[in-house]
Formats: structure tokens, C-alpha cells, sequence
């Protein structure tokens, strides 16, 4: 497997590998990263669908791009996924997958379209005192030292912050900062989490600095990530003949680790209740999603609020009868062990009934939510809030079936620890009315009006998960197995929980690079893997990352002790007249 760039690449497609009709593949798990192994292992693989098994616990597939109706509940979302364009593996799967509305399109042009006629725009990142927009918020406010450490994290190498916490290299100034809210509660960050991972987002979506406050660099689905992406993977694998086996406990994979490989000998598992086993041989390819951030999920209604007690998932106990055999499979209780109290684990969805509510969304997102349009382009996070609070509604409808009197909104809390500013209750302890009255509190319903409303013109659905901030655990090189583990012949891990160079966990092209990497690996399939997009190494993308940082300032503006300035007034000499001041000037440094 190589990685690569450009188009020539991108556009080829590979020939057959060497001996691939005489393999057969085992996918346990059939998230996103599980199909796209599957997509692959079809198109570029060219392995036919028949020699494919997808082994799912669930009775549906998905993982946890979800988006159902249940009948005595009602319409349930765990989260949304934020994309942009330099998504390049998943960019590179959706072009092959038809659209369900119109099989001549692909996902990727249906999506495209989309985004270009409706693009993302937020009119109303963040909010306090009841519904109100905070102070400066074109401002990502960060001081001089603030700055300072981002950029010493930058430059840290990532061996040197082995289970380093954000909160271990940041300051009380650096929180302070409209930066850190809308950064956190974009990618849900908490200040527990890894500086590792912090360091890698930064460098991942340094191209994005300057759109942190409204969100103009997302792309989102017309509908519900299951609706819009999962099920066109579904037809389009059951069109090549994959198979699908539901209900399906894989508990073990047994792995020969001797004379220093490793081969995958057999699966363990439990199907419809009852006992099973395959046997393999190194022609049986296995391909493990390792762990899950929301496996154990319990849901909540009106008068209820969700379970928190639960066991460990299926895919968290393979993890760890896997790791028990050879080192370099990972250390899985790092990431679902001792997660902190003050942790994302709730999330709500809110039905609302009619429009009693929609006048104060209005104003806030500056956007009718029956237009058919995003209406808040991403988060929209509440500054003051307790929980640190935040909701977000996608186009509507969300979902296919939804009236057109219905609107769906999501809600989520980062802080789990602390009482709620309307509702005096922490949020694991609230109901889906108590969720919706805190969520009306902030976005500025009179308060005689909240209980109403919560009670008779919506219907909430609170989902526990109890793993859901478990990817940025901080960690060290090697807790993660990398997604072939030297030394495999025929086993490799995908997701988000295996270790792949440069790119960001909890996003949607790590778990198709992973498989993607995985696939081209084990089938040795001969064309590149695109690479993670090199923003950070673009001297036109950082100069106008530090344009932004310093709150949209030029060089001039910039407050700098007087050596510093000595040095700056030199170098500017230098560069006078030269390309280099042209990129300067371009990136409105100066």
C-alpha cells in the first residue's frame, strides 16, 4: 500500500490483484468503515460479492451513522456528521455509489449539487443569555500567548505528547477564547481530552481557521446520514451479491502468532443465539472495526431519562480478547475505562409538533427551518450553558417520512458533571422534557411558556452513550493497532480505534481510509491510497491561518516586543518586491 496525490491517481483504476478468486472476505462490523471495506474489495479488489460476509451484532446496518423511526419512541438521531471537501477516501467511495432518487447520479454528485445550490452558512455560531449572539463573534479572541500555544503544540512532535491532556498544555487563557468554544464544540473536545489528537485536528483543518464562527466549510447530507449514505451502500453491495448476516456476536478471532506473523485461524461468534465458528485460512481476509463509540447506548423519552447503567459491547470485549493475544493489537482499555465524569455521554432528539417554538430559531439562525435550506449550518453552541449546550438543525425534513408541521432538532451537552441553568438536574438525570425545557430556556422562550411547549408541542428522546468521547482519550504511540499490524497475513483493523498517519479521528474519511488502507493492503491492490490533504504544509494556508488567529490582523497590528519587531522590519526588507510579500499581501498579512 502507498499513498498518493493528484488526479492522475485518482481517476485510474487498478488491475485485478494476483489471486484474489481464490479469497474471500469477513467484515465484522458494518459501519461506515465496514462497507467502504466491502466497496473496496468490490471495485478496486474486483474480489466478487459473493466471497464477501459482513458480520453485524445489530438487526440493521450502519454503525453509528444512524437516523430511524421507531414506532414507540419516535424519530431518533445519536449525532450528525460534518463534512468538507477534502474528505478525499470518501470522497473517492461516494463517486461510485448510485443515488437512490435518480441511479444516473452518484452519491457524490447528488451531494455536490446540493451543497453548491444550499451551501453551509452560520448566522448564528454561538449564543448566550437566552438566545442572544455573544460578544464579537467574527473574533476567535485569542491573545498573543494563547497563540503562542497553539503553535508550540503544533511543533511538539507526536511521540513527545504520549497521554498528554489539553488542559497540560493550554492555559486558562487559551479556554477563554472564542476559539476554544467554537473549536470544542465542533469536534467535541473537552479539556481532558488528547493533546495528540488536538495537535493532528489542528493540522488536519488548518485550512478552516478562518471559517470557525460560521461554519461556511461544512457539507451536509440532504437527509439523515442513514437515508442519505448508508442505505445507497446497502443496495449497492446487495446488487454485487454481498452478504449481509445480522444478529451476529463475533465474541473472538483466533490469531496464530507465531514465527513472528499472524494469521487469523477462526471466528468465534454466537448467531441468532446459537453457537458458530469459520475456520480460516490466510485467503480469508478479516477486517475488524475494533470498539465503537456507541455501542451500549440506552434511550430515554418524555417522562424518562436514558439508562446509564450498561455492559461492555461486543466489539469492545473482541477488542480485548484480541489484544490478549499479541501487543501490537492495541490496548482497548484505554479508550473504555476511566472516562471522566465531566464527558459528552447525552444527546437528544427533539420533535417539535408545530411552530410554537420556531420564531425564537428564526431568529437566532436567521433562516426559516421550512425552507428546505440548513438552517444552522452545525452547531450552535450556548456560551453560558451549564452542560455547555448545543443543538443543531439540519435541512428539513430529516427524514424522508417526516410531516411538514414536524421539525427535528438535535441536542447535545459536553459537561455531564454539573447542573442544568433551567433545569437543576444533571443532564444524565433529565428527561426528554427536562432536555427540551433546558434547550427553550437558552435559545430565549419566555420561561411561562417552556413547560408547555416541552410538554405538548414536542416530543424528546434522550440517548445515553456511554462511549462517545472515547476516541480522544489521551494515548499513547501504539494504543491503537495500526490497521495492519506488522506481521499480518490476512487480518487487518478499521474505524476510528485503529492508527493510520496524520489523519483525524471521529470523522467519516477516517473510517474509509482505514479500510481503504486496509483493503489495498491485504489484496495488495496496486494504485494510491489519496493522501490526508496537505494543508499544513501549504505556506498560502498558514499565512492566512495566522491572519485569522490574530483576529483577522496584519503584520503591522500584530503587537510584538520590540526585538521581535527589529526582526520582523529586516525580514520584510528582505522579502520586499519578491513572490514572498505577493502571498504576504494575498493572505492580507500585509
Amino acid at each position: 500500500m502507498y499513498r498518493s496525490n493528484g488526479n492522475y491517481e485518482a481517476f485510474a483504476r487498478p488491475m485485478k490483484p494476483e489471486g484474489v478468486d481464490n479469497k474471500s472476505a469477513y467484515i465484522v462490523g458494518s459501519g461506515l468503515a465496514g462497507l467502504a471495506a466491502a466497496t473496496f474489495l468490490v471495485r478496486d479488489g474486483q474480489m466478487k460479492g459473493e466471497k464477501i460476509h459482513v458480520l453485524e451484532e445489530l438487526a440493521l446496518p450502519g454503525g453509528s451513522m444512524d437516523g430511524i423511526w421507531n414506532e414507540q419512541k419516535g424519530y431518533i438521531i445519536r449525532g450528525g456528521r460534518e463534512m468538507e471537501p477534502h474528505f478525499e477516501t470518501l470522497w473517492d467511495l461516494f463517486r461510485s455509489i448510485p443515488s437512490l432518487e435518480n441511479p444516473d447520479i452518484s452519491i457524490l454528485d447528488e451531494f455536490y449539487w446540493l451543497n453548491k445550490k444550499d451551501p453551509s452558512y452560520s448566522s448564528g455560531r454561538a449564543i448566550q443569555d437566552q438566545g442572544k449572539a455573544i460578544d464579537v463573534p467574527d473574533k476567535l479572541t485569542l491573545t498573543p500567548k494563547a497563540i503562542q500555544e497553539l503553535l508550540d503544540l503544533v511543533l511538539t512532535p507526536e511521540k513527545d505528547l504520549d497521554d498528554k491532556r489539553i488542559d497540560e498544555v493550554f492555559t486558562d487563557e487559551f479556554f477563554k477564547s472564542n476559539f476554544w468554544l467554537y473549536w470544542s464544540t465542533m469536534f467535541a473536545f473537552e479539556p481532558w481530552a488528547s493533546a495528540m489528537e488536538m495537535r493532528r485536528y489542528l493540522m488536519r483543518f488548518v485550512h478552516h481557521i478562518d471559517s470557525l464562527p460560521n461554519l461556511s466549510s461544512l457539507r451536509f447530507t440532504k437527509y439523515n446520514q442513514y437515508e442519505s449514505l448508508i442505505l445507497p451502500i446497502i443496495k449497492f453491495l446487495e446488487s454485487k451479491g454481498v452478504n449481509f448476516q445480522y444478529n451476529t456476536h463475533v465474541e473472538n478471532i483466533e490469531v496464530d502468532t507465531s514465527n513472528g506473523d499472524k494469521v487469523a485461524k477462526k471466528i468465534d461468534m454466537t448467531v441468532d443465539g446459537k453457537d458458530d465458528s469459520v475456520d480460516l485460512t490466510e485467503n480469508d481476509l478479516v477486517f475488524v472495526t475494533n470498539g465503537s463509540i456507541t455501542e451500549s447506548t440506552t434511550y430515554g423519552d418524555q417522562k424518562h431519562p436514558a439508562p446509564t447503567e450498561h455492559e461492555l459491547g461486543d466489539s469492545w470485549k473482541l477488542w480485548e480478547n484480541l489484544a490478549k493475544q499479541d501487543s501490537s493489537f492495541g490496548h482497548p482499555d484505554k479508550f473504555c475505562k476511566n472516562i471522566p465524569d465531566a464527558n459528552w455521554v447525552i444527546s437528544g432528539t427533539i420533535t417539535l409538533t408545530d411552530d410554537s417554538a420556531t420564531p425564537y430559531i428564526e431568529k437566532i439562525s436567521k433562516k426559516d427551518p421550512h425552507s428546505g435550506s440548513i438552517v444552522t449550518s452545525g452547531p450552535v453552541s450556548i456560551k453560558d450553558s451549564s452542560w455547555l449546550y448545543g443543538y443543531s438543525i439540519s435541512r428539513q425534513p430529516h427524514f424522508k417520512a417526516q410531516k411538514p408541521n414536524e421539525l427535528v432538532v438535535w441536542v447535545y451537552g459536553l459537561f455531564s458533571d454539573k447542573p442544568g441553568d433551567f433545569v437543576n438536574k444533571k443532564i444524565t438525570d433529565c428527561s426528554g422534557e427536562e432536555l427540551c425545557e433546558e434547550w427553550l430556556y437558552h435559545i430565549g422562550v419566555p420561561t411561562d411558556k417552556i413547560k408547555d411547549i416541552a410538554e405538548n408541542h414536542a416530543s424528546t428522546i434522550p440517548a445515553h452513550m456511554p462511549y462517545i468521547t472515547s476516541y480522544f482519550m489521551p494515548r499513547k504511540v501504539g494504543d491503537r493497532p495500526l490497521v495492519v499490524p506488522n506481521g499480518s497475513k490476512n487480518l487487518a483493523f478499521i474505524g476510528n480505534f485503529s492508527e493510520t498517519d496524520r489523519d483525524t479521528v471521529f470523522t467519516t474519511e477516517y473510517s474509509v481510509r482505514t479500510a481503504m488502507e486496509a483493503v489495498y493492503t491485504l489484496l495488495d491492490v496496486d494504485r494510491g491510497v489519496p493522501e490526508v490533504f496537505a494543508s499544513a504544509f501549504d505556506t498560502r494556508v498558514l499565512m492566512r491561518a495566522v491572519y485569522y488567529l490574530n483576529d483577522q490582523k496584519g503584520l503591522k497590528d500584530i503587537k510584538l516586543p520590540f526585538k521581535e519587531r527589529m526582526v520582523e522590519k529586516q525580514l520584510l526588507e528582505k522579502i520586499h518586491g519578491t513572490y514572498i510579500e505577493e502571498l504576504m499581501k494575498e493572505a492580507k498579512l500585509l
